[in-house]
């Protein structure tokens, strides 16, 4: 197999048409279309299943795309350990993260360090950024949930407890602190499986037995803050991404323990990569006292 004939494939499978690889790789294309029949006709195989101008992958096709991305990132690394050994640090990082609020400062130190680095940030639930990683489309993330998963290698970063907050019109609002078993049948707006704060708050309340009203599930942080603000329920937040409102209050949750760790995650395979040991690297350097509002120092087997 040609490395050019790969490159046209992954180029393809990457941009979902031909005419958009051509341009990605800076070629015709005709080239990229001769390259991919010329895959197909040697191994006797359909990568694509041609849809008008666009084409869409087969089941060959996306098992193939999985080793191509693969390959293509470690080509990649290859080129990041090269020019780092000759000085030189520069390239692209995806990162993706759960929220602003844990990535902002480690984002902020790399680019002031190493401006040379392209970086860009996708943000969503834990869920949807272990699946990035897995398939190759983000190299680093911060989250704030990670599950027993060998594949994914997973730092701490800090640890920040969750707390509940209400409309100023609703009976907590002028309350400071809360038991947990006060939350009994309370009417609560969920941001979506796969939350951290969501998994965090639930398994609590099923430990002490405690059921809540759950009336809606809402897909951003953004969208529950709106509802809670409109006294629709109450919501749940770790205290580092609770931002000030004058419609809102935040009430700690005394009696109970419940917290969300943020981690610093790559794929296993990829920790020795230049780009993305750096980026660990200047995480650690940051002083706990500045990883969030509660942050300190934890123990990495917790």
């Amino acid at each position: 197999m040609l490395h050019s004939q790969l490159r046209s494939f992954h180029a393809a499978a990457s941009e979902g048409s031909f005419t958009a690889a051509a341009a990605a790789i800076h070629v015709s294309q005709p080239t990229v279309s001769t390259q991919i029949k010329a895959l197909e006709e040697y191994y006797g195989v359909i990568l694509f299943h041609r849809i008008g101008r666009n084409v869409q992958l087969s089941d060959c096709g996306r098992a193939l795309f999985r080793i191509s991305q693969k390959i293509f990132k470690q080509e990649e690394e290859a080129r990041d350990l090269l020019r780092s050994y000759g000085g030189i640090l520069t390239g692209d990082l995806r990162v993706g993260a759960v929220g602003p609020y844990h990535a902002t400062g480690i984002l902020a130190m790399f680019n002031q360090k190493y401006p040379g680095i392209n970086l860009t940030v996708t943000q969503g639930n834990s869920v949807e950024m272990v699946d990035l990683l897995t398939n190759y489309s983000i190299d680093v993330a911060v989250l704030a949930h990670t599950e027993d998963n060998p594949a994914i290698y997973a730092h701490p970063f800090s640890r920040h407890p969750v707390v509940v907050f209400v409309n100023t019109a609703h009976p907590f609002a002028n309350r400071s602190e809360i038991k947990l078993s006060e939350l009994q049948n309370q009417r609560f707006v969920h941001r979506e499986v796969g939350s951290t704060t969501r998994l965090a708050f639930e398994a609590a309340l099923k430990e002490e037995g405690i059921t809540v009203n759950s009336i809606m599930e809402l897909g951003s942080r953004e969208a529950v803050w709106l509802a809670v603000e409109r006294g629709i329920g109450v919501g749940v937040v770790s205290d580092i991404e609770f931002n000030p409102h004058p419609n809102l209050r935040a009430i700690t949750i005394s009696d109970a323990k419940i917290y969300t760790t943020a981690h610093i995650t790559c794929l296993t395979d990829r920790v020795d990569s230049t780009v993305i040991k750096t980026f660990f690297e200047i995480a650690e350097s940051i002083p706990f006292g500045n990883r969030g509002s509660s942050s300190s120092p934890i123990n990495p087997a917790i």
